[in-house]
């Protein structure tokens, strides 16, 4: 059975590290035209005003301005001219602080969300020995989760993850270890252990 859709006031209720760690075991879940696809979040980085590596560090633009927001809040931000990542905003109305999601265990809609990897431009995703996605290529990885997903910046930026389309369920167990490291992919701020996933799970990215 999956777990109940999570209210707004789940968002809101953690500091930004422990929002990212309360995530882990929780299914990422698109209703879209296309079908549904759903995965569990096995992998998180988490955010801070204070943090160089953020984003809103020092400075509120236009393309940041999401993460200003209420908690549960999405923030969809375009990295390299080609790929996006998929980020949920935390803590205080008005901090400028949110938790990347970097790595899902796909659950639901898996041909789509392959269909979906083949049809977006880039570097040809992994193949199994059947011809098709490797499964656990399919969302490790920020980018990769996003294309699998099918979530898209100019429709889901801003939004809040309440509603019919893109929103949240909770755990249905939650996960039995929880490790957490360096971030990956930063120039600055890479000593900080702000990178949390499940131990032993294969669908974890790769550092």
């Amino acid at each position: 059975m999956p777990g109940e859709k999570l209210p707004l006031s789940f968002f809101s209720d953690y500091d930004t590290r422990t929002l990212a760690q309360k995530l882990l075991g929780c299914e990422l879940v698109h209703e879209s035209p296309d079908g549904l696809t759903s995965g569990i979040i096995v992998e998180t980085e988490a955010y801070l005003q204070d943090d160089p590596a953020c984003h809103a560090f020092n400075r509120r633009t236009p393309r940041t301005e999401p993460m200003y927001g209420i908690a549960g809040t999405v923030y969809v931000y375009l990295i390299y001219g080609m790929y996006q990542c998929f980020n949920i905003v935390s803590n205080a109305e008005g901090t400028g602080e949110a938790v990347l999601i970097r790595a899902l265990q796909p659950t639901a809609g898996i041909e789509l969300m392959e269909m979906r990897r083949l049809l977006r431009p880039g570097k040809l995703p992994a193949m199994s020995p059947t011809g098709k996605v490797a499964l656990k290529e399919l969302c490790r990885g920020p980018g990769k989760l996003v294309q699998a997903m099918g979530i898209e910046r100019d429709k889901h930026n801003a939004t809040l993850l309440t509603g019919d389309a893109l929103y949240l369920r909770a755990p249905v167990a939650a996960p039995q270890a929880i490790t957490s490291g360096p971030r990956i992919g930063i120039n600055v701020g890479r000593e900080l252990p702000y990178r949390y996933y499940i131990k032993d799970n294969i669908f974890v990215s790769k550092g």
